[in-house]
């Protein structure tokens, strides 16, 4: 039982007549007569009645034109929905990415897609570095948020955000008044160090020449305990400075850039290359390139190989 089967079957009803039916399908007599016999055989029961040159409809015949009409109604109805789409897009799109992202970066990204797209309702997925990735792989977001590098190659990977991690700590330490924070600044200082992550390997990395003399007093993973400990006086932390940038206005905080050469975060939106994107998931992107770039670093001029350009050699392809 197909579609056409249906229309073809209702017109019969309508126009009381076989051969009307099939001017009217653009078809030949015989050919409707079969498509009838098919409904007849799969239904197992007469549909019409053959009076001489006339036909009646069965019992049978009403109660099946009632659901025809009724399934014909509803495929019109699903094809009016999904022409609407292109119009008003509506559904879910799920993005994945950490919660100090969503506080920092994406807020805007968020609030201009709603404006635009007021019908789609956007879902977050709290996840962390190669979780993203992950979720977006396994198709259970839409996209992702996360920092570079990514390697995945059944990802479409799109630069949106760059930064700066700085040295976090309270305004009134001796180091803030530095115009940038070096690696043997911080020996013997307690140190408050991002628990797992991209940033926590580069800084792992910019402080190998003093690894034997840095005092790591605790690992936290959460960005308003790092803010709310250093405010508290409990050590020196790393964050990328939009994550800090009210408290740091406040005058509370400092952040200090890192040395010799600023240590630039990027974060870039994710997706996979073979998924098939809808009108809400294109405008999703287009809305993200246009309002995650909150700030914007100076790229530091090329030279000869130093500590940062070691910092990103050292980093994993997985994120």
């Amino acid at each position: 039982m197909d579609l056409d089967q249906l229309h073809t079957f209702l017109e019969i009803v309508r126009l009381k007549s076989f051969s009307k039916a099939a001017q009217s399908c653009f078809r030949t007599q015989p050919a409707v007569s079969a498509q009838v016999r098919q409904l007849e055989q799969e239904l197992n029961a007469p549909l019409f009645e053959r009076l001489g040159t006339k036909i009646a409809i069965t019992p049978a015949g009403h109660i099946f034109a009632d659901f025809a009409e009724q399934i014909l109604a509803l495929r019109r109805r699903a094809q009016d929905l999904i022409n609407e789409l292109e119009r008003v897009p509506r559904g879910e799109l799920l993005i994945a990415a950490n919660e100090a992202t969503c506080i920092y970066v994406l807020p805007l990204v968020f609030s201009e897609f709603k404006k635009q797209f007021p019908n789609v309702q956007i879902q977050v997925d709290r996840s962390y570095g190669a979780r993203v990735v992950e979720a977006v792989l396994d198709n259970q977001a839409d996209f992702g948020i996360t920092q570079l590098p990514v390697a995945e190659k059944r990802l479409q990977v799109v630069k949106i955000h760059s930064d700066e991690i700085k040295a976090l700590m309270p305004a009134t330490h001796p180091l803030a008044r530095k115009e940038q924070i070096l690696p043997s600044d911080l020996v013997g200082v307690p140190l408050l160090m991002p628990k797992t992550g991209t940033t926590r390997r580069r800084l792992s990395v910019w402080l190998e020449p003093v690894e034997d003399d840095i005092n790591s007093s605790m690992e936290l993973d959460s960005t308003e305990m790092i803010k709310r400990f250093v405010l508290a006086g409990l050590g020196i932390s790393f964050l990328a400075g939009t994550h800090c940038r009210d408290e740091v206005a406040a005058g509370k905080l400092a952040a200090i850039s890192l040395g010799p050469d600023p240590m630039v975060r990027q974060l870039a939106l994710i997706y996979r290359k073979d998924k098939a994107l809808s009108k809400a998931a294109l405008g999703f992107i287009e809305v993200t390139l246009k309002n995650a770039a909150v700030d914007t670093v100076v790229r530091v001029p090329a030279k000869t190989a130093g500590p940062m350009e070691r910092v990103a050699k050292a980093i994993p392809a997985e994120n």
